[in-house]
């Protein structure tokens, strides 16, 4: 019995790491597969992904047990720091790893017709293989730097996603943008990390968070002050992640990449990460009442947020991620509030149905107008209880405000893109001067670097 577990542990993770070395192995080899080949490959690997993965959630359910973890050892172990490999099977990661195969199973069906002669078919599949091997990495992680490096995985996906159609300038355009917000969120994991083996000495979650295999059970063996200093930058990543205020602008930016990328990124999963971050953490939440407040009061302003402009919207993409703001805010709030079973259900429940909606968008919106032709006449929507009670002056202020997506765009353009863009044009010249310096040639002339420096600020 525990051989066979121990093997449907493995193959959860085998399965999504061989279709990135198949697909990106062919690509590499400049023999990228068929349609009908690749396409196989990826419901193979989703298809025995998820099959081993509900016989594990099987196995811990009829046999009692909590947890399952796998460890691969310490990769790096110096003095005061010792970096393990990682991955537990419990009651919060294997209903999130069934639920990342179901969907991208799903996502997988409808982008082999939906992408079907797409010149970008392979490198759409590539990009797509990569972020399911990002989501089980990071659901399955039982160290932070385990976590981290799912996380960067689904992060890198997300913006070459973004800028999948690149011979246009707004989806390259909004694909830096996503990266560079992603940044902010990495870079707290990243300290994070750094603070927590600093306190402890390591990074795994069962030190640091006290859990023995009975989430959401546990107490931190860390200080209220402790709690709340990590708990901060952990919410610093969750927010960047999940498109919590500030952070918001980049959202409806990501929708620029195909429909079933929308759907599964920013519909389904990648937009959940934040929430499934603090449910990993829940003991360093339950020690800290300000971070508790902290979390309510994030969650509750992006889901007002979120209604408030989803609503003057013109594109049913943009309405809908807006839509996943409004539901995630909620989550967030409903994890501050301790009510973890609670968050969980509504992520698996809001991720199917936001799936459902991206794929049928296209088809929604061609029934909306058959309704309409059928009535002869536009679909009345009536006014809520607050639009029948302000005045026209009011109305205006605050469509104005929503329209312009409460200048969240502006913020993120002028504290957050820019200057990241501004550092990484800075290392580029630095660079060309001293390979220029160490060959013993003329420095280069940078006239036309400027150029394309001021068509790329003109473009962004």
């Amino acid at each position: 019995m525990p051989d066979i577990l121990t093997l449907l542990e493995y193959t959860v993770i085998i399965a999504p790491l061989l279709l990135v070395i198949i697909l990106g192995g062919a690509s590499l080899i400049f023999r990228p597969l068929s349609e009908s080949a690749i396409g196989f490959f990826a419901e193979l690997a989703n298809v025995v992904g998820l099959i081993a993965s509900i016989s594990v959630l099987g196995f811990m359910l009829t046999q009692g047990i909590y947890e399952v973890p796998i460890n691969l050892g310490s990769w790096v172990h110096v003095p005061e720091y010792h970096f393990a490999v990682k991955f537990q099977f419990d009651r919060l990661s294997v209903p999130f790893v069934i639920l990342t195969f179901v969907l991208c199973g799903t996502i997988g069906a409808f982008a082999t017709r939906y992408m079907h002669r797409e010149k970008g078919f392979n490198r759409f599949f590539i990009s797509y293989s990569i972020f399911m091997l990002g989501m089980v990495i990071t659901s399955l992680a039982g160290t932070i730097e385990t976590l981290f490096a799912g996380w960067e995985l689904v992060g890198l996906s997300s913006a070459l996603l973004v800028a999948f159609f690149h011979e246009r300038p707004n989806p390259v355009r909004n694909g830096l943008w996503v990266w560079s917000v992603y940044r902010i969120s990495d870079a707290a994991l990243l300290v994070a990390a750094i603070v927590l083996h600093h306190l402890r000495g390591a990074g795994e979650f069962d030190v640091f968070l006290g859990q023995t295999g009975t989430w959401p059970m546990g107490q931190t063996p860390l200080t209220h002050n402790q709690a709340f200093q990590v708990g901060a930058l952990l919410l610093l990543a969750a927010m960047g992640k999940s498109a919590m205020v500030p952070f918001s602008g980049w959202l409806p930016k990501a929708m620029e990449g195909p429909t079933p990328s929308s759907a599964v990124f920013y519909g389904a999963l990648s937009v959940h990460l934040g929430a499934f971050l603090l449910l990993r953490v829940e003991s360093l939440i339950d020690d800290s009442l300000g971070l508790k407040i902290l979390i309510v009061s994030v969650g509750l302003i992006s889901a007002a947020f979120g209604t408030f402009a989803g609503r003057v919207q013109t594109d049913i993409k943009s309405a809908l991620s807006f839509a996943s703001l409004t539901q995630v805010g909620i989550i967030f709030a409903e994890i501050g509030l301790g009510f973890r079973y609670l968050a969980l259900i509504h992520i698996l429940g809001h991720a199917s149905l936001r799936t459902l909606q991206f794929l049928r968008a296209p088809n929604l919106l061609l029934d909306y107008n058959s309704m309409e032709n059928a009535i002869g006449a536009r679909l009345v929507h009536g006014g809520g209880f607050f639009h029948r009670r302000l005045s026209p002056a009011a109305k205006r202020t605050l469509y104005r405000f929503a329209l312009e997506r409460g200048f969240l765009d502006a913020f993120l353009w002028n504290y957050i893109v820019d200057p990241f863009l501004s550092l990484l044009r800075f290392c580029d010249r630095l660079e060309r001067r001293w390979t220029a310096f160490l060959s013993g040639k003329r420095p280069v002339d940078q006239s036309h670097l400027q150029s394309h420096s001021s068509t790329l600020e003109d473009l962004l």
